[in-house]
């Protein structure tokens, strides 16, 4: 058993399609409509473009209880997921450049440095380098 697909819930489709290509850098591995306005839009890291696809989920937008969780996460500071990185701080610098709003600038906790970043359609990301 291996993972292959993580969803992430997204508001806007194309707005999250916009900033998790052009300004984290992911590439699109698939990309097709599904009517209604919606798409099945899945991403990979450039770094491991055979590795888990990251699915651009609207759930929010057509079952609540998604948006309930997801508002909850967001109202709270915490996280919807993490991204791993070989250097937060060149990250953290690199987005900053691509206006990304941080709500934790880069921080030390044991044995990882993490910051954490809004991406824009109703999540916050946590950015985490292991030390």
């Amino acid at each position: 058993m291996k993972i292959t697909l993580i969803s992430i819930p997204v508001r806007d489709q194309e707005k999250a399609f916009q900033f998790y290509t052009k300004k984290l850098g992911f590439l699109v591995k698939k990309d097709q409509p599904l009517g209604g306005g919606n798409r099945w839009i899945t991403l990979v890291s450039k770094d491991w473009q055979d590795g888990p696809e990251l699915l651009l989920e609207p759930a929010p937008n057509h079952f609540k209880p998604c948006k309930v969780y997801q508002d909850a996460l967001l109202a709270a500071g915490y996280p919807y997921t993490q991204f791993d990185v070989d250097n937060v701080d060149a990250e953290y610098e690199r987005l900053l450049a691509l206006d990304v709003a941080f709500s934790v600038k880069p921080k030390i906790a044991g044995n990882v440095k993490y910051a954490i970043f809004n991406n824009t359609c109703g999540n916050n990301i946590q950015l985490v380098q292991n030390l």
